[in-house]
This record gives structure tokens, C-alpha cells and sequence, in this order.
């Protein structure tokens, strides 16, 4: 009944092969866990903890626990689950109780990754009944959660084989793949800077890599809170991140590298504060499917475009001929997200000019309203992640006025109501256009006034 020491044949490096990306979700899952018990880490704040109920928090790591239970039923071939689930109807109906300590005895060794993978799954199929009947009670306090937490870390640590913990760098997957950044980092001369930005591009695509990991495609509640999850551990990560180029600055000798390295940190401090501090700012409170993944979306994007947009300054920084595009494939350079910004921005003061205009007449009221709602939803949606941290209050602000519209207040004439807000409204967003216009990136680019019309009346005609 004991797992054998030795297969003829590695299962696990077979598996490793096949399902190489479960592997690595596997590895980030386990990370984000261990972080999401960290109280600073969490979206929801939390003035007196030994008062507050961490339900939310608890339902989020076991849809966790969920998902990671199913990456290791896929990567565990379906005979040796069998076989595994056998010897544990045998260890309690069947063995003695010498036979079981030989049995555990074996398994806890831990001398080979099969019994690491099977010591997890044992781990983590025991932690889902507990969370579960937890949970039942609806009232989980900051002690049963960290306690939680505390059984989760050491289950994860003391793994043998698939603790995330054992190494800062692992080299299974924190490698630069991409030829024309490992060319760059291999042709640095400077031992030391070759070391600092060797470093900061790992510590960059590490956090792509888990980003990926992030399914913005759909409303399933596992997945939503499995991502919520991931993003709290970016969290960590960038903490880490900041942290290592405040400690290599003053050490970096060309003062126009130091002053790059400076930019990117400051930027990664603005944008992370967009995402911690608004986006995700008490998420867990917000159930409805649409609002939780537009800001898991939101958070995504504005993350996987900052980091992207950081390894690319870096590579133009030594090779200044190379594009985004070269180094990935959905990249969009910044000019690009510069103009989508302006025009929707445009898009949106004309909209609002024309409801102004209109507002007296209940037909043009109506008519221009709800193409004019549409458009405001896709800004959220897809335009918010480009905004600075600076106005970003202030269109959620207005954003969530008049979204609360309901059609009878605005056949009612109620819109009127809003007249000086949107006014005002319209003078920020002009505010906004002049910022916008200041960048180098679109100094002299034109606006493209037909587009901009040609996008209303689409609106206005669908």
C-alpha cells in the first residue's frame, strides 16, 4: 500500500512537459495563496480586525483551492489518482495503525516529486473540507483566518519539490526567453549594471508571467476570486520590485540610466496606486459579476501595460531601433494609447455637449442619452486603465452619477439635474485634453475630427 521510491518511468517530468503552463499557474497559485493571508496585501481594509469578518476573504482562497485541486487532477495521470485515492480508503479501513505510521512515514519523506505532488493534493483535499465547513458559518473571524493562513504556508513550504519559496529566482521559470531582451542583457559590459537589469527585466516579465494567469474572459466566480487572488500577490511582488531599484539607484553610475531606473519606479508607484488604491479598493464588498471582472480587467491591463511598457524603455534604452512590437505581439506603444485616450476623451466632451444642448427636448433627451450611457459603460470598461492616477476620482465620481440613471428619470426631464455637474465635468475634461496634449508622444499629432464624429453618430445610430 506504500508509493513506491521509484517508477520506471519520471511521470512527473513527463507531466511537466505536456502541461507546462499548469505547472506554472500551479507555482503562482501557491505563491498568490500564501501572500493573500498577508493583511496589508488584502482589498478591503480592515480598521479593527478583531471585529471584522474575513467570509470574503476565506470564500476567495477556497475557489483558490478549488482551482488547484483541478490543475493537479489534470497534471496527476488518472491511474496514479486511483491508486492514490485506494491507498487512502486503505489507511483508514484496512491498515494497522503501525502500518499507517509506514505508510505516512513514507509519503512525508518526501524523497521523490511524486510523493511531493501527492503530499500537496493530500494537503489541499483536506484544507477544502475545512475551509468549506468554515465557511457554513458565515462568520469568519481574523483569528480562524490566519489560522487558516498559517496551516496554508506551512503546507506550502515544507514541500520538498513544489515549495515557491525555496529559491528568489527560479530558473524553471524565471528565464528571459526573448532573444532581443537576453541579447541586450548578455552585451551589457558593466558587471554590476549587467547584474541590476538582468534582475529588474526578471523581476518584470515574473510579473507578466503571473498576469497571464489572470482569465479576463469570463463572470465564473472560481476564476474571478482565483484572479482577485493573483493580483494581491502583484501586489507583493511590486512591493519587492520598488523596493530592489530604491536599493540599486544610488549604486547605478550613468546618470541616464539612474534616471530612467527613477521614472520606471515612479511610475510603478502611481500606477499601483490606481489599482490597489481604486480599481480593486473593496472589491469583495462589490458582488456583481460585471462590476468584479471589469475590475479584475481594469487591474490587468493597467498592470500587464506597465510592466510591458517598462521592458520596452529598457530595451531602448541600449538598442534605440526596437519597437514593442518586437519584443510582443499584442504590445500597444504609449503614442497609441495617447490618442485612443484623446479621442475617446473627445468623444465623450461632445456627447456631453450634445445632451446639454438637448436637454430641454424630451425626444433628443432620450435619443441621445442612451448612446451617450453606452459609450460612458466601453470608456469604463476599456478607457479607464489609461487615465492618471490624478483624474481617475473624478470620472468615477461622475461615471456612477450618471450611470444611475434609470430611462423613466430621463424622460422625466430629472437629467436637467445634472446640468452644472456635467458642465463642470466638461471643463475638467478640457483640463484633461490640454495634459494630454502636452505629451511628447502626440505634440504634433492631429486630431482626427472625422473619426471622432463618424464614432458619435455610430453610437447614435446603433
Amino acid at each position: 500500500m506504500v508509493i513506491q521510491k521509484k517508477e520506471p518511468k519520471d511521470w512527473i517530468a513527463v507531466s511537466k512537459e505536456t502541461h507546462r503552463e499548469l505547472f506554472s499557474e500551479l507555482d503562482v497559485l501557491l505563491r498568490a495563496v500564501d501572500r493573500f493571508f498577508i493583511i496589508e496585501n488584502l482589498p478591503s481594509a480592515k480598521e479593527t480586525l478583531s471585529e471584522s469578518n474575513f467570509f470574503d476573504e476565506l470564500s476567495a482562497v477556497r475557489d483558490l483551492i478549488l482551482r488547484t485541486l483541478s490543475i493537479l487532477e489534470v497534471i496527476i495521470p488518472e491511474s496514479k489518482k486511483n491508486s492514490y485515492w485506494f491507498q487512502k480508503f486503505a489507511e483508514t479501513k484496512f491498515l494497522t495503525d503501525r502500518n499507517r505510521d509506514i505508510f505516512r512515514e513514507e509519503l512525508y519523506k518526501q524523497d521523490t516529486p511524486e510523493k511531493a505532488v501527492f503530499l500537496l493534493y493530500d494537503s489541499f483535499v483536506n484544507l477544502k473540507g475545512l475551509v468549506t465547513d468554515l465557511l457554513k458559518s458565515g462568520d469568519i473571524t481574523y483569528l480562524s483566518y490566519m489560522n487558516i493562513g498559517q496551516i496554508l504556508s506551512k503546507e506550502i513550504r515544507e514541500n520538498n519539490y513544489f515549495n515557491p519559496f525555496k529559491k528568489d529566482i527560479n530558473p524553471e521559470f524565471d528565464i528571459i526567453e526573448n532573444q532581443e531582451i537576453s541579447d541586450i542583457v548578455k552585451n551589457i559590459r558593466d558587471k554590476d549594471t549587467k547584474k541590476y537589469i538582468s534582475l529588474i527585466l526578471i523581476y518584470l516579465l515574473r510579473l507578466l508571467r503571473y498576469l497571464k494567469h489572470i482569465d479576463i474572459t469570463t463572470q465564473r466566480t472560481i476564476s474571478l476570486n482565483t484572479s482577485l487572488i493573483i493580483l494581491m500577490l502583484n501586489r507583493s511582488e511590486i512591493s519587492m520590485f520598488k523596493n530592489y531599484t530604491e536599493k540599486i539607484i544610488p549604486k547605478i553610475t550613468q546618470p541616464d540610466l539612474k534616471m530612467l531606473i527613477q521614472s520606471l519606479s515612479y511610475q510603478f508607484s502611481m500606477e499601483t496606486k490606481r489599482v490597489y488604491l481604486q480599481e480593486l479598493k473593496e472589491i469583495l464588498k462589490k458582488k456583481a459579476p460585471r462590476y468584479f471582472r471589469g475590475r479584475i480587467e481594469n487591474s490587468h491591463g493597467i498592470l500587464k501595460n506597465l510592466a510591458e511598457q517598462s521592458i520596452v524603455q529598457i530595451a531602448q534604452f541600449y538598442k534605440p531601433g526596437l519597437t514593442g512590437e518586437d519584443i510582443f505581439i499584442s504590445f500597444i506603444a504609449k503614442t497609441e494609447q495617447s490618442l485612443r485616450l484623446r479621442e475617446d476623451i473627445l468623444v465623450l466632451h461632445k456627447f456631453l455637449t450634445l445632451l446639454t444642448e438637448k436637454s430641454n427636448k424630451q425626444e433628443e433627451r432620450v435619443r441621445i442619452f442612451g448612446p451617450l450611457r453606452n459609450f460612458m459603460m466601453y470608456f469604463e470598461s476599456f478607457t479607464f486603465r489609461l487615465l492618471r492616477y490624478e483624474d481617475y476620482e473624478e470620472f468615477v465620481s461622475f461615471f456612477k452619477e450618471v450611470l444611475s440613471f434609470k430611462k423613466e428619470q430621463v424622460v422625466a426631464g430629472e437629467v436637467n439635474r445634472l446640468r452644472e455637474k456635467i458642465h463642470n465635468f466638461r471643463i475638467f475634461l478640457e483640463t484633461t485634453l490640454r495634459h494630454i496634449a502636452n505629451r511628447t508622444e502626440v505634440r504634433d499629432k492631429p486630431i482626427d475630427m472625422d473619426r471622432i464624429d463618424k464614432t458619435i453618430n455610430q453610437y447614435l445610430s446603433g
